[in-house]
């Protein structure tokens, strides 16, 4: 299971005006302060796990505009996700390649033993390798989430 965090900053600051003859009561000014982004140094956000969040940020006053009541304030997120590594089938990874232009290819079956019996022409042809049927790339990508293979490839 993949593990994500999502955080966010809403700040709305209340400004006291003394002019009450220009406003009436039913229209109210606000102040909005937007937050900075991360900055790349010392004080960057660093995800050492789901549950752990540490860094810092300071905020600062980009711009200061007047909202009035009906327009939404802006909301600072930041989401963070967090994938597992997916496991290599060992036993595939030693059946499969994948060559240059991104096919995948296996070995023929039939060349361990009992050989004596087979002629030098089936021994040779059992000895090249073959590609993959189309309808088995599927099967094998998942054992093998980390093969570079090209579908487009023919």
């Amino acid at each position: 299971m993949a593990c994500s965090t999502t955080m966010s900053f809403s700040l709305k600051f209340f400004s006291s005006s003394s002019s009450s003859s220009s406003s009436s009561s039913s229209a109210k000014n606000f102040n909005v302060v937007r937050l900075t982004n991360f900055s790349k140094g010392t004080n960057s956000l660093k995800l050492s796990s789901c549950q752990n969040i540490s860094g810092s940020f300071s905020p600062s006053i980009l711009a200061v505009n007047k909202l009035s009541v009906s327009q939404q304030t802006p909301t600072f997120t930041v989401f963070a996700a967090k994938g597992y590594k997916l496991k290599t089938h060992k036993a595939s990874a030693k059946r499969f390649r994948v060559t240059g232009n991104g096919k995948i290819v296996r070995r023929r079956a039939g060349k361990q033993h009992l050989l004596g019996k087979k002629n030098t022409k089936r021994k040779n042809r059992l000895s090249k390798i073959h590609p993959v049927d189309r309808a088995d790339y599927d099967n094998v990508i998942k054992a093998l989430p980390y093969l570079k293979v090209n579908r487009l490839a023919k």
